[in-house]
């Protein structure tokens, strides 16, 4: 049986990656999940967790699960494969107006360059460009992402 996953679930995954965490699809149940680098470890080592809080237990049980059968799990891309920098400059490239275009690049220089970058699409009023600009290349990294991993999606 070939699980189909939805597109959208790998996005929104994508869109929400946290710092010493993995976001793995179980290519056998199509569940993500979400696995900190601490529990991971703590796996491996098998100690005992059953004085921890209920919802520790889970999320240790879910990397033992990952631990031990980590072939049934896909990592889904991560922030680094998801370059949104890149993202945000391929866009401030594709802006027509020669204007904004030299100034939506010179934002994007140093440190802060989100936050500027936010406040100058917001000022030229090209704000929904942007997200519908964002939201397709998230789409065609997660496509790809399935392709390669042989995974069926609907979308």
């Amino acid at each position: 049986m070939s699980i189909q996953v939805k597109l959208k679930d790998i996005i929104e995954e994508m869109e929400v990656q946290f710092e010493e965490s993995r976001s793995l699809l179980n290519i056998k149940t199509g569940e993500i999940v979400i696995v900190t680098t601490e529990d991971l470890r703590a796996a491996e080592d098998e100690e005992p967790f059953d004085h921890l809080p209920e919802w520790e237990q889970e999320n240790r049980m879910t990397a033992i699960d990952v631990v031990e059968n980590f072939e049934n799990f896909r990592e889904l891309p991560t922030k680094y494969e998801v370059n949104e920098y890149e993202i945000m400059e391929n866009f401030c490239l594709k802006v027509s107006d020669q204007r904004k275009q030299e100034s939506l690049l010179r934002d994007i220089k140093g440190k802060g360059a989100f936050r500027r970058f936010k406040d100058k699409i917001i000022d030229f009023e090209i704000e929904d460009q942007w997200y519908s600009y964002r939201d397709e290349c998230f789409k065609q990294i997660a496509i790809e992402w399935c392709q390669e991993n042989k995974i069926n999606f609907i979308e």
